[in-house]
């Protein structure tokens, strides 16, 4: 039988096993005949899925056959406990490989960098631009916060409000981006946008100003993590709008269902991330700490960022679950 016929003749019994699914999802009784059944479908459809593999089938077929079986499964066995091994799997294999070869994560990364550094030469090559992008009243604010050196201890006494003051001000970024993807992606691209241009334009007048030595002894150890969780929250907001546009056959109320929980995975990597941003930020940044050391944390950051994303990403085999 040819590949088109078989797929053809089995296509119902498919059907079939995603309404199990769906009823198994919503029904607050269990008939066990039916469960029998759905595990009848489910073995069957098992078969479908390796023949897919091993014959080579075509690839959206075989990604569709991936994704019922993955969410029978779920349904079927979803009152196995919680396990270490499968959450360290998910975290050290499965997200990574997810943020490194998912075009969004490249289309985030393009988007705001290009900008970021955009904004930031025009602040440092043009006198009228950081002024017109934040405000006079911004821009004076700014540099009366870093007119004095760190080594005065201006912020001795307010560490741990300002650690509680960065976590929220940065998860709220972190969120709008995030759930602003939910625009069909436009509004995280325009989240990102925004914050961009804002802090590059800050960053490239702050580095001409006389104070610029005081900004970056403030900026460069929490940098990294901070303006990396921005990118990863924006990635994940548009992975979300994106499900809305390619439902890959499926509704879109339903594209959307089962693309939000591997969104939200990237979505709670940027989190940790601004957990980490916000702690360096109130208790490193304004210390009395040398530069050395400051530039050292954001060498670390950096390098932990790269192995995770890249290392683990590029180690991890087989198709990324997008």
């Amino acid at each position: 039988m040819k590949v088109a016929e078989h797929i053809a003749d089995r296509t119902p019994e498919w059907k079939k096993l995603e309404a199990d699914v769906r009823w198994c999802r919503g029904s607050g009784k269990r008939d066990p005949e039916r469960i029998a059944e759905f595990a009848r479908r489910y073995r069957s459809v098992c078969g479908d899925l390796s023949l897919a593999v091993a014959m080579r089938w075509p690839a959206t077929t075989t990604r569709y056959l991936h994704e019922l079986v993955a969410d029978a499964h779920t349904q079927l066995y979803r009152a196995e406990s919680f396990k270490i091994r499968r959450w360290g799997r998910t975290v050290l294999v499965d997200v990574p490989r997810r943020i490194l070869r998912d075009p969004c994560t490249w289309i985030a990364f393009v988007v705001f960098w290009g900008l970021f550094g955009g904004a930031m030469l025009a602040g440092l090559t043009r006198d009228d631009f950081a002024e017109a992008v934040v405000g006079r009243d911004t821009l004076e604010k700014v540099e009366d916060m870093y007119a004095k050196p760190m080594e005065t201890g201006l912020f001795e006494d307010s560490r741990t409000a300002m650690t509680g003051f960065y976590l929220f001000n940065n998860a709220g970024i972190g969120l709008r981006c995030f759930a602003s993807g939910i625009f069909l992606g436009v509004g995280s691209l325009l989240t990102m946008a925004f914050n961009a241009i804002f802090l590059g334009a800050i960053f490239g007048h702050m580095i001409r100003s006389p104070s610029s030595s005081n900004f970056l002894t403030f900026v460069t150890a929490h940098g990294p993590f901070e303006l990396t969780a921005i990118v990863l929250s924006g990635a994940a907001g548009l992975r979300l709008g994106w499900a809305i546009i390619d439902t890959k056959g499926w509704s879109r109320i339903e594209s959307l269902r089962r693309t939000a929980p591997r969104a939200l995975e990237i979505a709670g990597v940027a989190t940790m991330l601004f957990l980490f941003a916000a702690y360096i930020e109130g208790q490193i940044s304004p210390s009395e700490l040398p530069y050395t050391f400051k530039a050292l944390t954001a060498a670390v950051s950096t390098a932990l960022l790269l192995g995770y994303v890249v290392v683990l990403g590029i180690r991890a085999r087989g198709e990324p679950s997008l």
